[in-house]
Parts: structure tokens; sequence; C-alpha cells
């Protein structure tokens, strides 16, 4: 596949994983094995009711090469949105300008999941991929729920340098073989 010609060039740039979201009916057995058995840190812990999630945030690294690990369970696992329904629930994007990045992935057809950009559960300001596109936004996460994340200005200086400038959109992501 080649990228689509004359195609505007984006206005944001994807940094880096900023989180990775797991889910299950309860923490305990998570917290067990990412906490207790691979020693990662909790460092905080966060609640919504509109997003039927209590979580765990854990950490791996420090500085702009932290991610986190959000351990999920809902807070009624009969009400939605199901955080252990998928196991994998998300992965988080570090996006330097996250502004312009829903406003150019609007046009090129993506779709957003409800609620628009918001205060995270770290308190970046976020917003999400659907996992799948419909007629008027056709472009989804085919099955994956993708957390963009404004990344604060010192994980784009950090990051930011090492990012390489994206190519127009092109509808694929090119992979090397290593």
């Amino acid at each position: 596949m080649t990228p689509v010609a004359n195609a505007p060039p984006r206005p944001f740039r994807v940094l880096g994983i900023q989180q990775v979201a797991i889910g299950a009916p309860s923490k305990d057995r998570l917290r067990t094995l990412w906490v207790d058995k691979f020693g990662l840190e909790v460092t905080g812990h966060f609640t919504s009711a509109r997003e039927n999630v209590d979580e765990d945030i854990c950490a791996i690294g420090s500085g702009a090469s932290k991610v986190e690990v959000d351990l999920m369970q809902p807070i009624d696992p009969a009400a939605k949105p199901a955080v252990h329904t998928t196991p994998l629930n998300h992965i988080g994007l570090w996006i330097d300008d996250l502004a312009r990045a829903v406003e150019w992935l609007t046009r090129e057809g993506v779709r957003f999941a409800p609620g628009g950009i918001r205060k995270g559960a770290a308190g970046h300001d976020i917003c999400f991929v659907h996992p799948k596109g419909n007629d008027e936004f056709p472009v989804g996460g085919e099955g994956v729920l993708i957390e963009l994340v404004q990344a604060p200005p010192e994980v784009i200086a950090a990051l930011g340098a090492q990012a390489q400038p994206l190519a127009p959109s092109s509808g694929w992501i090119e992979r090397r073989q290593r």
C-alpha cells in the first residue's frame, strides 16, 4: 500500500506510549501479578461512576519514559462501560497537541467515543478513539479503544526530539523488519 497522494500533513505527533489499561472483574488478581510479582508501584487511585471504573494507577519507569499501567475493575459489573470485558481495555498515546489532533482526525473520518476532551485519571487532557468506525466516521480502533493523552511540556521536550516527523496521512503504518 502506498501513501495517499497530496494528503495534508498531520498537525500533531504521537510521542510514545502513555499507558496500558487492563480490566478484570476484580483488581485483586491484577495487583497480585503487576504489583506483588512484577514490582510496579501504585502511584494513585481513580474512581468514576460515569466511567464505571475503580482503578489503581501503577507505573513503570520514570520521567518522560514513565508508562502507566492502570488496573481496572467495574464499580457495577452489570453497567456500561464494562471495563472488565476486554482484558486489554485500552492503550494510551502521548500526543503533542491534542486539540489539533482531534480536529484533524475528525476531518479525516476518525470516530471518537462520547465525552470529548476532558481530564483523565492522571490529570491530563484526554479523549478516546472509538473501537469501531461507523457510516459517518469510518475509521476506528478496529476493536481497540485508544486514548489520546495531551503530553505535558516535559514529555514533549524529552520525547518530541526523539519522535520522527510523520508522513502525510496514508491510512496505514509502515512496519520495519528487524
